[in-house]
């Protein structure tokens, strides 16, 4: 019996001894939550609203010097959704915008370059005879999915511009001819204000032209463009920052006599068809693209004192083939081009009768020598066998991504012109391309 007691009572002093310890730990904890309530808290208060004070002293002294300092300052818990700090994370991005200067597969010299911009696909004119009809819509038929081109664009009425619009008779074709206008629908059609041609040519590029229309074709001439009458615009959007302009050319609307009385000091050549030529600009965000057709000195006189030009271009088609006669001193300065593509069959006697006058001519070499020395040419030919063709660059596609980032690619050659055996054994090097 008293050991059971013994045994009930070391119970109990455990049990109190346990109660006890209980209440010394809530006694603490609560003297700790009293403490941190109604002393610490009260003071950390006072030390925030005391340091938010002064920092708003700070910014209020440092806002002349630095707005957006200030403002950060002032919202520090917040995002910060300024457009300078958002730039600068934030890269811009465009539609994509390509640029292929054709190798037409024939001796003979001639402009056509396809452009798709976007969604958009564009075909700048298709020289250089009517059998490059089928060249130029074998390649198209690459790339442009549903049978119709947004913009077609006519410089001027030459053959070596127009003919592939034209194209071959044959049978075999739904609509009998091999040109770019009897196989491709046509949404939009710029073409140039005046001509004074009366080659058969052109009247079958009228007759064309007239098809198109009644097949519901929009037909708008560079004046109605620059002057946005009769429902056309002289800007177009081509897609996300990517657009298309057409520049004011003085020939869209007057004469040579007209010229030499509003700039009597201008030096240079004049021909009537080439200088009447539409000339265009391509923007992708800052960057821009210049096509002048074949615009010689009095017309690029034109372009650079009639139109807000940009200092500088990262791809220009050189104008008039490579002709003496063009891509004058004055455009190249106003412009100072990154790049250049001749579409032409070099060292060709079509339209030279000396062979430094050739297309590339050495004259038109040496203007360009200062600006750059990334200058590519199509194809190459010979003086003496006038027959003779083969790629020199071939087709050269110059193509802008989404972020804008350049990239040049070549059916043939990579070389520039200056590293070319047809350069070497034909033209001198200017001094610029020697260091």
């Amino acid at each position: 019996m008293s050991k059971k007691k013994k045994s009930i009572s070391k119970k109990g002093k455990r049990l109190l001894t346990s109660i006890i310890a209980f209440l010394i730990v809530a006694v603490l904890v609560i003297a700790a939550y009293a403490i941190y309530t109604f002393a610490i808290e009260p003071m950390l208060q006072r030390g925030t609203s005391s340091s938010s004070t002064s920092g708003s002293s700070s910014s209020s002294s440092s806002l002349n010097s630095s707005t957006s300092s200030s403002s950060s300052s002032s919202s520090s818990n917040l995002p910060d959704t300024s457009s300078s700090s958002s730039s600068s994370n934030i890269e811009e991005t465009y539609s994509p915008i390509s640029f292929h200067f054709l190798d037409l597969n024939i001796q003979y010299t001639g402009d056509c370059t396809y452009i798709k911009a976007g969604d958009n696909d564009i075909l700048i004119d298709a020289g250089a005879r009517k059998a490059s009809g089928e060249v130029i819509c074998n390649y198209l038929d690459q790339y442009v999915e549903d049978g119709k081109l947004e913009y077609v664009i006519a410089t001027h009425a030459h053959q070596d511009h127009i003919a592939g619009f034209v194209g071959s008779s044959d049978s075999s074709k739904p609509k009998g001819r091999t040109g770019v206008f009897y196989n491709y629908e046509v949404e939009t059609l710029i073409d140039f204000p005046l001509s004074d041609a009366t080659t058969a040519i052109y009247s079958d590029y009228l007759e064309a032209v007239s098809m198109l229309v009644g097949e519901g074709t929009t037909h708008y001439t560079a004046l109605d463009c620059v002057k946005e009458q009769n429902g056309a615009q002289r800007i177009y959007s081509l897609g996300e920052g990517v657009s298309m302009e057409v520049l004011y050319n003085f020939f869209y609307d007057h004469t040579r006599n007209d010229f030499r009385a509003e700039y009597p000091g201008v030096s240079g050549s004049f021909s009537e068809e080439n200088d009447y030529s539409v000339s265009l600009l391509f923007r992708q965000g800052e960057k821009a693209m210049l096509f002048t057709g074949d615009s010689e000195a009095w017309s690029e006189h034109s372009l650079v004192t009639e139109n807000d030009l940009p200092e500088n271009v990262v791809l220009y088609k050189g104008g008039h083939h490579g002709s003496y006669t063009a891509t004058g001193e004055e455009l190249l300065a106003a412009t100072s081009p990154d790049a250049i593509v001749f579409e032409c069959t070099a060292g060709n006697s079509e339209f030279a009768s000396d062979p430094n006058h050739s297309f590339p001519a050495q004259e038109t070499i040496d203007r360009i020598a200062p600006y750059t020395d990334r200058v590519y040419v199509t194809q190459v030919g010979s003086w003496e066998d006038r027959t003779y063709h083969a790629p020199l660059n071939g087709t050269v596609i110059a193509s802008y991504d989404s972020m804008g980032n350049e990239n040049f690619a070549f059916s043939n050659s990579s070389e520039k012109l200056k590293d070319t055996s047809w350069f070497q054994e034909n033209r001198t090097t200017p001094e610029a391309w020697l260091s």
